[in-house]
């Protein structure tokens, strides 16, 4: 194989968010999440784990950001924890905001970029009793956050990352109750899914107001949705849903200013239209200064159904759906290996929306380590997952796509949501009794990708 250079300036970088690594719960102020009440709740996390001490993040930043100075990485994506902004949603918490300060200037003085998200999951538990995202009140709420953290911090961060992945926020949160707050209510998750939309534009416009040199985006989580069988017209109704739910009814409002016409009828009976006011869409579709996307597998869909999902069906009104196994590789968490559906996705975005610079936000996958011998971990899968997914990424770039960065998902092993702490997806080995980090073979490797901007012909 040929060397891949990568453009000049692109930019390297690894991702990971306030409560799978901060640790650090009920310090400084911070007040409970959606995330600590769920993980309260007998049989919700495996393990019965939480964000507690998790990667110590908080502690450890030092340490952290030191580790990516040596690693060589250019840019940092990281979270903001809500609750430790404006605990229970309410005034700001100055300690908050100096966890915050600290972070960034220590990545500054690294020459590291900060990469902040304002929102990756952890809604304070206050506003979640008063209804969470499925009260149009919680995004107005929520550009009161941005206003106060960008006040804060804008005048050390250049780029701002509104939401992570609402898809998740909405449909697993409210409608699959598989992630927090756990409710099982489709009428809940299509409002949510316009409410945080909502609050993207509102904090965007806030960003603006108070930072106008800001660039302001939004990452979300895309995945071609294949169907098995592309003669059977249940199949491909299926199919069309799905890409609803998962990519259009994000995708159409932020950069068309609409809703997709199909989707907006197949969601009529759960109320979604209600919740949309005048002047909204005008508000979503503010301009953007990038997309955020990231990838992890694709969607392989039936209209055949695959027994009783127990009411956890993240598909608000698709009754029928199943999602067979093809003859691929797998991660740990069960996905298939696919680096094309990269490919795919980004030029579905560049050939069907406006033309905006893209960033690969997260990518990465979760296998099993083992320690080697010489205390070494040789994670051989993680290296080739992201090896081919930078190659996916490049075909895109080689056909034209605009794409400025990719980080990897994720710098540090930590809590990984419903799954606690039993995936590892880390390029860095966390031992969560000692807190002791020791670097894969894949954050090795990737420091070499980062620092020559191109993959080798022996990657």
């Amino acid at each position: 194989m040929e060397n891949i250079l990568f453009p000049q300036g692109f930019l390297w970088g690894a991702a990971t968010a306030a409560f799978q690594v901060e640790g650090a719960t009920a310090v400084d102020g911070r007040t409970d999440s959606i995330w600590d009440e769920f993980c309260r709740q007998p049989g919700r996390v495996v393990g019965g784990d939480c964000g507690e001490p998790a990667a110590d993040h908080y502690r450890r930043f030092e340490q952290d950001v030191a580790m990516m100075a040596d690693l060589g990485l250019q840019a940092y994506r990281f979270s903001i924890a809500w609750p430790r902004v404006r605990p229970d949603g309410g005034k700001v918490n100055p300690a908050g905001l100096d966890f915050y300060k600290r972070l960034i200037d220590s990545l500054l003085a690294h020459d590291i970029v900060p990469w902040p998200t304002l929102y990756h999951w952890d809604l304070p538990q206050t506003l979640e009793e008063n209804g969470g995202w499925a009260n149009r009140d919680t995004a107005y709420r929520f550009a009161d956050y941005a206003a106060a953290t960008v006040e804060a911090l804008g005048d050390r961060v250049g780029t701002w990352t509104t939401l992570n992945e609402p898809w998740c926020s909405a449909f697993l949160g409210y409608a699959a109750g598989i992630h927090a707050p756990g409710r099982q209510e489709p009428k809940a998750a299509v409002a949510a899914v316009h409410h945080l939309l909502l609050g993207h534009g509102l904090a965007a416009d806030t960003i603006r107001a108070a930072q106008p040199d800001a660039k302001v985006g939004i990452t979300l989580n895309m995945y071609p949705i294949i169907p098995v069988d592309p003669d059977n017209p249940a199949d491909l109704d299926v199919a069309r849903r799905l890409d609803g739910l998962q990519q259009r009814i994000f995708l159409d409002p932020l950069l068309r200013g609409e809703y997709p016409a199909d989707i907006l009828e197949d969601l009529e009976p759960f109320g979604f239209g209600d919740h949309i006011k005048d002047g909204d869409l005008g508000v979503i579709s503010g301009p953007m200064d990038m997309l955020g996307v990231n990838y992890y597998t694709e969607h392989y869909v039936s209209s055949t159904p695959n027994g009783d999902d127990g009411g956890r069906n993240p598909w608000v009104g698709v009754e029928h759906a199943s999602f067979p196994v093809r003859n691929a590789p797998v991660t740990d968490m069960g996905w298939e290996v696919r680096p094309d559906g990269l490919t795919t996705v980004l030029m579905r975005v560049h050939q069907d929306y406006p033309r905006l610079p893209l960033y690969i936000t997260e990518n990465g996958a979760a296998f099993r380590d083992d320690f080697t011998g010489n205390g070494a971990i040789d994670d051989v899968d993680r290296t080739g997952f992201i090896a081919s997914h930078l190659r996916a990424a490049h075909a895109a770039i080689e056909a034209g796509v605009d794409l400025r960065g990719y980080f990897c998902w994720s710098l540090l092993d930590n809590f990984e949501w419903a799954e606690g702490y039993a995936k590892r997806f880390g390029i860095v080995h966390v031992d969560y009794d000692t807190q002791i980090r020791t670097p894969k073979m894949s954050a090795r490797w990737f420091s070499r990708v980062a620092r020559d901007n191109a993959l080798v012909a022996t990657s």
